[in-house]
């Protein structure tokens, strides 16, 4: 899905036309929130967002499961799979699953992480504690009330904020900002910006607890970097994103051409970049999302073989912050 214009323009006459049928999404939303849910058998910890498009919820699911592994716990990450086929409940297999079974960002997290997909949230809880899962880590799943959240994260983007502060279709808010901050214990800002830091404060002003954080690319490519012009190409929720993390790790230039989130690269696609890279002489930059779909055919073997992946991950501007959030989930390492 690619956003409207307007959903950033709190000015655009659409959104002003569009926000009756927002408050009525934003009403069945809550009340859907506020259905009863199960108790799993392990602790759940959601990362979810207030929004729909590119907040940095992966990453931060991620960052998350990373540090609960540090206090001794063996965390699964449970995703609906956005974009597979599969409804699951199934533990994901790099090996033997694709993107367009499991979805991409299935995939990023079974590279590190016991990862369940399923639509049904309650049975992928219980298939993570029969895979020996402690603890399990939602990637999404914030508005669905089937599994009980004994922590709730939402993740906003610091530049992007709530954008334009409307609701589905009138913009992207999925439901009004204040009733879904009330229901989780704390916000994490991605990046940095004028629209994160008002939202940290009206977080702090309802007493939940805030932390920051950015993304870093792992140091070798960003020395490779460094200088470089480059043509990147991805298919995430705010391509723009993708372009600031570029220039953080030092590149002079990149040219950017965004396909939508998620999107399933064909061979038209392949070809028409590494046409372009042959054309202008750039090296093609990629994300480790898109990364994973580049292979079924010659064409897109030959675009994830030319395309250098540039790797980020979410790191909390004060550990601390974080670690207050999680301690309570702390549990002794296996001996």
């Amino acid at each position: 899905m690619k956003a409207p214009g307007f959903w950033s323009d709190p000015a655009a006459i659409a959104g002003y036309l569009l926000s009756p049928l927002g408050s009525i999404v934003g009403a069945v939303t809550l009340r859907r929130m506020a259905r009863p849910g199960a108790r799993a058998a392990l602790p759940v910890i959601c990362i979810g967002n207030p929004t729909v498009g590119g907040s940095g919820k992966s990453p931060a699911t991620l960052m998350v499961a990373s540090r609960l592994a540090a206090l001794g716990h063996r965390p699964a990450i449970l995703t609906r799979g956005y974009g597979g086929r599969l409804a699951g409940p199934l533990s994901v297999d790099p090996i033997r699953h694709d993107a367009g079974a499991v979805g991409d960002e299935a995939l990023v997290h079974a590279r590190s992480f016991i990862t369940i997909v399923a639509r049904d949230r309650v049975a992928g809880a219980a298939l993570a504690a029969n895979q020996g899962a402690t603890i399990v880590v939602m990637d999404d799943g914030f508005q669905n009330p089937s599994l009980i959240k004994d922590l709730a994260i939402l993740v906003v983007d610091a530049a992007a904020g709530l954008g334009n502060g409307r609701i589905i279709p009138a913009g992207p808010l999925r439901a009004p900002f204040a009733p879904q901050l009330d229901r989780a214990q704390a916000l994490l800002v991605v990046g940095s910006g004028q629209a994160g830091a008002d939202l940290a404060a009206r977080a702090a002003g309802r007493a939940r607890a805030v932390v920051t954080a950015r993304l870093v690319p792992s140091p070798g490519i960003a020395a490779w970097l460094t200088g470089r012009d480059v043509l990147a190409f991805c298919g995430i929720g705010r391509p723009a994103k993708f372009i600031e993390t570029l220039g953080q790790a030092g590149a002079r230039n990149a040219v950017l051409r965004p396909f939508p989130d998620h999107h399933a690269y064909g061979d038209a696609d392949a070809r028409r970049l590494l046409d372009e890279a042959a054309l202008t002489g750039l090296p093609l930059v990629t994300t480790e999302k898109d990364a994973v779909k580049l292979h079924g055919s010659t064409a897109l073997a030959a675009l994830g073989a030319a395309a250098t992946v540039v790797p980020v991950r979410l790191t909390p501007d004060e550990p601390a912050a974080l670690d207050r959030l999680l301690l309570p989930f702390s549990r002794p390492a296996a001996s």
